[in-house]
């Protein structure tokens, strides 16, 4: 007979509620959040995702995201969430190409 399976196992891994949980990061789209989120989770820091302050069940997704973190991984974070949003310095490191259009003269009517 096969071996029970506690499901707790398969869970993400998320801050005790009754530790200390400091917000690092807050914004109006929960996409972005979650992509936060996943940055954290990436560098092995747990965190939680939770709506900021409309009631959820009643207008779901509105009122924004907040992602809270322990308090002695809260200065980890936000360093690993500001150099994340930095923007490039100059126009000049932009890693986007520019491609140049030539036209077809035997295909123009």
């Amino acid at each position: 007979m096969a071996d029970p399976v506690d499901p707790s196992t398969n869970a993400q891994p998320r801050p005790d509620p009754n530790e200390k949980l400091v917000k690092v990061f807050d914004s109006d789209l929960e996409s972005e959040a979650m992509i936060v989120k996943g940055l954290l989770e990436s560098a092995g820091i747990d965190s939680d995702l939770t709506a900021a302050s409309m009631v959820q069940d009643t207008f779901p997704g509105l009122g924004g995201m907040i992602i809270l973190v322990r308090q002695e991984d809260a200065d980890a974070a936000e360093k690993l969430i500001a150099e994340h949003q930095e923007l490039p310095a100059s126009q000049d490191e932009d890693e986007t190409a520019e491609i140049e259009v030539i036209e077809d003269p035997s295909k123009k009517r």
